[in-house]
């Protein structure tokens, strides 16, 4: 099984190389973090197909263009049906290239399809991404109770989980990856900063 770099470099490091080829990760953050840079560091080692299930084309684009170094090459961004996405979100992993990535940002329109329908959709986009040996990162946000939020963790192979807090002198990224199905899941959280790239931040906790 090939190890597919993430386009961050301490994850890189920490996982041995990347990902496995196959995966599917799903990206775990609050809606006013700022989670789409992580999306966008993905989307640079290598092909990417870019799927917006909320946010316009345009706006992605123009975010990915905005990032660090000036965006990733060989990014294509495809909007999906607002009503209903999973035709098409299936149709863009049956035609991934191989050994490339997949976002899909977000998921929750998604899981608001009934559990009958969702649960053969997500092992079905599994399947596919497994086929083209690729990587696929599916953009889940916190709030309320999310409907089969739960069957699309279970079927995932990673999950990374993004918690941002607030004090009165700064704001703190730590991510935290509770599962990593065919290697080694995170011991601990690693701090990150999330400014207009992804780093490693290396203050100090105060208590």
């Amino acid at each position: 099984m090939e190890t597919l770099p993430t386009g961050i470099s301490v994850l890189d490091r920490e996982f041995g190389g990347g990902l496995p080829s196959g995966s599917v990760v799903v990206l775990k953050a609050d809606p006013a973090s700022q989670s789409e840079l992580i999306l966008e560091r993905f989307s640079r080692p290598r092909e990417c197909r870019y799927l917006t299930t909320v946010r316009s084309v345009d706006a992605v684009e123009e975010g990915l263009a905005g990032g660090g170094d000036g965006g990733a090459d060989g990014t294509v961004v495809e909007g999906t049906d607002r009503e209903d996405p999973i035709d098409d979100v299936l149709a863009a992993a049956a035609d991934l290239p191989e050994r490339a990535t997949l976002v899909v940002d977000s998921v929750e329109p998604l899981e608001a399809v009934d559990r009958s329908r969702y649960g053969p959709f997500l092992t079905d986009f599994r399947r596919r991404v497994v086929n083209a040996e690729g990587i696929a990162v599916i953009h889940a946000f916190k709030g309320e109770t999310r409907r089969n939020r739960v069957i699309t963790e279970q079927v995932a192979d990673v999950v990374f989980d993004l918690r941002t807090t607030a004090t009165g002198t700064e704001i703190a990224n730590r991510l935290i990856v509770p599962k990593f199905r065919g290697g080694a899941a995170l011991e601990e959280p690693l701090k990150l900063k999330l400014t207009d790239t992804v780093s490693v931040d290396t203050s100090r906790d105060i208590a």
